[in-house]
């Protein structure tokens, strides 16, 4: 050993490690969160306090909602308003309910939603991957101009799309006014563009060398499409779906201007004569009916939750 190098292995030899001091954890001070906790009881009652008003009016003897009848826990529990909208009423008093059509409106919408959320999946996933996974003229101005047609509020669409459906049925009878396809066609066109941006971010996640993997295997790009992309994108899929039939399902608007007769009406048209006479004259019957009309939404939420918070996500960030 040099005479240079002695000093510093002699320091080595010497030198012990310097403990790191741990800091003491804070320990949190009772209710210091406090005010949260109270914010998040309070959105949560807000929430749910007009779903047991309806629940109480659905299973309250009076059918009228006054403001001495409001009881969130009704006195005397009765299931004849749901009698009443499933069967009617051949009574004097209630010959409003002697010609309901509910379950008629019921299968209608549900039809309705279910066509349209599936077709929205489709076009939407193909329109998607290929804006995700082409690069074309125009592609730029095409996701441009889907992102602008949603800024137009739906209520300056009207007489368009009134018109549009009103000279496509003299041409084509099975598409124009008053017809359920017609309306499915409206609905699909207003579902694509937030969709199909929704649909894009996602496919923007899925690594494009599984496409040159499996093109490499000898796949085509509709074996691409249905084999490799798809399945990595049923999240996304799941809640595009599930949200354009809850969409569907309570819309309206446009149905109130394309439907014209009772028994192609859906669930909203229909409710909405429970009480467009008198404001609360057969509230029972209505909020009987708005909850059945509940059940589809519940269902397939049920089935498809586990899908929702993946799908919301993964489709945010690009990775």
């Amino acid at each position: 050993m040099t005479s240079y190098e002695q000093p510093i292995a002699q320091a080595g030899a010497q030198a012990t490690p310097v403990a790191v001091a741990k800091r003491p954890k804070k320990k949190g001070k009772p209710f210091e969160n406090w005010w949260r906790h109270l914010i998040a009881i309070a959105a949560v009652g807000v929430a749910l306090l007009p779903v047991i008003y309806i629940r109480s009016a659905a299973f309250n003897q009076n059918a009228a909602l006054n403001a001495t009848d409001v009881n969130p826990w009704p006195t005397h529990w009765t299931l004849h308003n749901f009698g009443l909208v499933l069967h009617g009423s051949k009574a004097a008093s209630e010959q409003t309910f002697a010609s309901i059509h509910y379950v008629r409106w019921f299968i209608n919408s549900v039809i309705i939603a279910l066509c349209t959320a599936l077709l929205t999946v489709l076009l939407g996933a193909l329109a998607a991957y290929a804006f995700s996974r082409f690069r074309f003229k125009g592609r730029r101005m095409g996701m441009l101009f889907l992102l602008l047609i949603q800024m137009f509020p739906q209520p300056l669409a009207i007489a368009a799309i009134y018109l549009i459906v009103l000279r496509a049925g003299d041409t084509v009878h099975q598409i124009g006014l008053n017809t359920l396809v017609g309306l499915m066609l409206v609905y699909l066109g207003g579902a694509l563009g937030v969709n199909t941006w929704l649909l894009k971010g996602f496919f923007d996640t899925i690594p494009a060398e599984l496409d040159e993997s499996a093109r490499v295997d000898g796949a085509t790009a509709g074996q691409i499409f249905w084999g490799v992309v798809l399945p990595l994108a049923a999240p996304v899929l799941t809640v595009v779906g599930l949200f354009s039939f809850i969409a569907t399902i309570n819309e309206y608007l446009i149905a109130s201007v394309l439907l014209q007769t009772k028994d192609n009406w859906t669930l909203p048209l229909g409710l909405r004569g429970f009480i467009d006479q008198q404001y609360g004259q057969h509230w029972g019957p209505f909020a009987a009916g708005v909850l059945l009309a509940a059940i589809p939404a519940i269902i397939l939420w049920q089935f498809l939750q586990r899908y929702v918070v993946a799908g919301l996500t993964q489709g945010s960030v690009k990775g």
